[in-house]
């Protein structure tokens, strides 16, 4: 039998193998669906202090910022 989880976000119950589990420190976090996990996690970033999230924010935007340039020398059409 599945194991079932319930969202943090709005209550829905939702089996093992679908929705979203985040585990962040000794805390499990469980949502249904993305949607709820963005409203949470926006929650979060925007309560937070700015001085205690400014780090992992530039690394985290370094990174896809690296992504999105290799991706784009990778589209580029050579003649």
């Amino acid at each position: 039998m599945t194991q079932k989880y319930t969202c943090n976000t709005c209550g829905r119950v939702f089996p093992e193998g679908q929705g979203v589990i985040l585990e962040v420190g000794s805390d499990k976090l469980y949502f249904h669906s993305k949607a709820c996990a963005y409203k949470f996690l926006k929650e979060i970033v925007i309560g937070s202090d700015t001085d205690c999230i400014s780090s992992s924010l530039k690394k985290v935007k370094k990174k896809y910022e690296e992504i999105l340039e290799a991706a784009s020398k990778k589209a580029e059409k050579k003649i």
